[in-house]
């Protein structure tokens, strides 16, 4: 996407009748869409496309050049940052897909419950499953639909206290988001910063690491004091499963020796088949086949697919919008005005960048389109006029976006976690817990102190070089 400047601010592409601000009323728009249906309790990708269509129809009504207005979404789906960025989720949703289909939560599982572990042991090891799962898949919600449904019972049966328990699994959730580098806010903070993704992956290896540890500690703590049952919930366990790890391996390896996150998702997916067949973890037939009837699946490569549609074109809208506020010089304001109060130095450009991608997580029900928002923006130009390193500012952005976002209760991986736990508690007729309880999540509260004290302190903090100035991830 176009990189904003000044000069676009004074001689802006589209106008908009009462000036460049009102470009910000169609994201409105998109917004308080979002945000009525999280409300409602009806929040899910899907439904969010309604918002995006919204906001482009309000912005055509809005505009005094309709015809500038449309080539900027034009130019907004079509550049090559949502390309690449709607490939590589592609890519990753059809790499997590086998990694499931291949039984990595039954071997995880073998894992921890073989090591007969109970109380707040169980509710670490949870947070720990739930970090390589999501890590390893790219999905938080992924690891909590697979995760909760297995983990939750059999964590309540060996004495983990059941709050801290379903808690550990979305924190987990949030360190994969966060960490891995196929995760959709990966993917699109490096990119809309033009980072290379192996560079982003080290740099934020301490924020992540420290914040899980602190978060291993909590939960030791706080995780346990149930009763253990006499009986244990009967769960699937296999530890083939484990196998599954390789791929993943292979993937991160690829993605640290600065191989493009494509071709590095292309062997990881293909490792994940061949490892699967040749150890009856899968059948040819559960990757393709021709199914019996229409419109029924043909297999772990379509649902992959099929998974990440909501996100794809969530992604198309936001990208669009995003472009508009570039083209309308809305941006190049925003930038002015922090330039010349808020970011005077390094340090205030920083705090600028993480504190309004953490804003714009609040009220939408996903945090990878606020990053795309923030990134190509203001993000990377404010950054940039700092001599931040691009995998800095993807950091800034990426930390900040997997805070709060896995707290509220209206946000999207908040609420699945919820109606899991309930649907898992409802079935076993075990302890309910508050939606409020994601208030608690250790990791989240972790991330936003490091982040914070490495922005005030300069811990961290790399700054550009020709090396690292190449778009690619």
């Amino acid at each position: 996407m176009p990189e904003q400047s000044l000069d676009r601010a004074a001689e802006p592409r589209i106008r908009m009748f009462g000036g460049p601000k009102m470009a910000l009323v169609p994201a409105l728009v998109l917004v308080g869409v979002l945000v009525w249906l999280s409300a409602a309790e009806r929040a899910n990708l899907s439904s969010f496309w309604v918002g995006g269509f919204a906001a482009i129809v309000v912005g055509l009504l809005l505009t005094r050049t309709p015809r500038a207005f449309a080539e900027s979404i034009i130019r907004g789906l079509s550049d090559s940052t949502g390309a690449v960025i709607v490939t590589a989720y592609i890519f990753a949703g059809v790499f997590g897909s086998l990694l499931a289909g291949g039984g990595l939560v039954n071997g995880l599982l073998w894992l921890g419950v073989s090591a007969g572990l109970q109380g707040a042991l169980f509710t670490v090891l949870a947070f720990i499953l739930s970090c390589v799962f999501a890590a390893g898949t790219g999905s938080s919600v992924g690891a909590v639909l697979a995760l909760i449904p297995v983990l939750y019972p059999t964590g309540v049966a060996l004495g983990a206290d059941p709050t801290m328990l379903a808690v550990a699994v979305i924190a987990g959730g949030a360190f994969g988001d966060n960490m891995a580098p196929i995760s959709d806010t990966s993917i699109s903070s490096a990119y809309t910063a033009k980072a290379i993704m192996a560079d982003v992956v080290r740099a934020r290896l301490p924020f992540t690491l420290i914040s899980a540890a602190v978060t291993i500690v909590v939960l030791a703590i706080f995780g346990g004091g149930g009763d253990v049952s006499g009986n244990r919930i009967d769960v699937v366990a296999n530890p083939w499963g484990l196998l599954m790890l390789v791929p993943f391996g292979i993937v991160i390896y690829l993605a640290m020796r600065r191989h493009h996150i494509i071709v590095s998702l292309m062997w990881g997916s293909l490792s994940a088949m061949v490892i699967g067949l040749a150890t009856g973890l899968m059948k040819v037939t559960d990757i393709f086949s021709i199914p019996a009837e229409r419109g029924e699946s043909t297999g772990l490569i379509q649902n992959g697919i099929a998974d990440i549609t909501g996100a794809v074109v969530l992604v198309l809208f936001i990208l669009a919008l995003a472009q508009v506020l570039a083209d309308s010089g809305f941006m190049g304001q925003i930038l002015q005005k922090l330039e010349a109060h808020a970011t005077r130095g390094v340090m205030g450009a920083e705090l600028a960048i993480a504190g309004i991608t953490m804003l714009f997580t609040v009220p939408l029900g996903a945090n990878a389109p606020a990053i795309l928002l923030v990134g190509p923006t203001i993000g990377r130009p404010l950054g940039l006029r700092h001599n931040l390193a691009p995998a800095r500012i993807a950091n800034l952005m990426d930390c900040s976006a997997n805070t709060v976002f896995y707290m509220l209760p209206w946000h999207n991986a908040v609420i699945i976690w919820y109606a899991t736990v309930l649907t898992t508690a409802t079935h076993y007729g075990l302890p309910m817990i508050s939606i409020a309880s994601a208030f608690l999540n250790p990791y989240a509260w972790t991330l936003i102190t490091v982040l914070l004290i490495s922005i005030l302190t300069g811990w961290n903090r790399k700054y550009a070089s020709v090396n690292n100035a190449i778009p690619q991830i």
